[in-house]
């Protein structure tokens, strides 16, 4: 990769993908010129991503299979392949995003004025939200507020003495890694900033809705080992825990043990659901047909949310570890 303003202040990314194909050459290319250097961490493709890769002038790195994959283990991998010549940030990109020009500019000067900060973050956007309405909800997912935060996602410009300090990302986690990075920076005295810049164009190609079960799914398997990582110390994900359960397992169960007792009249209580779309649409404004869709989907999954967290719990009590929830 080319070397442009980054010559005095080092900046590297780190890339992670499987058979990302045509977005991870597009991903790559939006680096160009940008960063001192690129680490592609390629997680058993077989499209011929690395070669690909390699092509445009990343280093590759092959994550060993035979261990279970995380995109935590991957974000590791190429943190460590840049210990050799270590740099000041490092660009975290997923294979399925292209960096917005002016984003690296931006951000760097941002943490350079403030060295408190060890991650920011701008605005991620959907490349195709009119696709279907899982991209849409994924879209606003990435609308974060502007100004310090609690976390970051996949994408950022994280500082590589902060990032060093903490360990890098926890390899176990399946999901949620980010967030558990952020707090434990948080926790160092760190601070996290999402800027009001755009960062990357994300192509979260979700058309099915079994695609968006599985999403959702994974996300409540985050909460659940968030909660019980860090929610005793920190309250890390203890609310969205809560919530999860209670409308994606107790209402169920006391609506299918009432119904079971006293009858069809149980099914009342499905009336709650439609009653929480309403007040989630409210909290929006009715403003839109999205209002709706996003209350909609928002009650909806929590039900799979609570399969994720009991999927964690129950590889807790087995002592076996949770394996990838993909939906791509």
């Amino acid at each position: 990769m080319a070397r442009g303003r980054c010559e005095v202040t080092q900046i590297a990314a780190v890339v992670i993908g499987r058979n990302e194909g045509a977005r991870l050459v597009a991903c790559l290319t939006s680096l160009a010129g940008t960063v001192a250097r690129v680490v592609y961490v390629d997680s058993g493709s077989t499209d011929g991503s690395p070669e690909a890769a390699e092509k445009l002038g990343a280093e590759v790195v092959a994550l060993d299979m035979s261990k279970p994959f995380t995109a935590a283990r991957a974000r590791n991998a190429g943190i460590n392949a840049l210990r050799s010549a270590p740099p000041d940030y490092v660009q975290f990109v997923d294979g399925d995003c292209v960096l917005q020009p002016g984003w690296i500019e931006t951000a760097r000067a941002f943490l350079e004025d403030n060295p408190k900060v060890a991650m920011a973050c701008g605005r991620r956007r959907e490349i195709h939200p009119e696709a279907s309405v899982y991209n849409r909800l994924c879209d606003d997912e990435w609308n974060t507020p502007v100004g310090e935060a609690l976390a970051c996602g996949g994408d950022a410009l994280g500082r590589w003495d902060a990032l060093r300090a903490v360990g890098g990302y926890n390899p176990t986690l399946i999901a949620g890694e980010e967030p558990d990075l952020c707090l434990r920076l948080r926790v160092a005295g760190w601070k996290i900033w999402r800027l009001d810049a755009e960062m990357t164009a994300h192509d979260a190609a979700i058309l099915r809705f079994g695609q968006w079960w599985k999403r959702v799914s994974r996300a409540g398997h985050a909460f659940a080992e968030g909660a019980a990582l860090h929610g005793k110390a920190h309250g890390h994900w203890v609310g969205e825990t809560r919530r999860l359960m209670i409308w994606g397992l107790a209402l169920p169960l006391l609506i299918l043990a009432v119904v079971v007792t006293i009858g069809p009249w149980g099914l009342v209580l499905l009336g709650l659901y439609p009653l929480q779309i309403a007040r989630l649409a409210r909290s929006r404004g009715f403003g839109d047909r999205f209002s709706w869709e996003w209350a909609f989907f928002l009650t909806l999954g929590k039900i799979p949310e609570a399969l994720g967290a009991l999927r964690f719990y129950r590889a807790q009590l087995t002592s076996k570890r949770s394996t990838l929830i993909e939906y791509k």
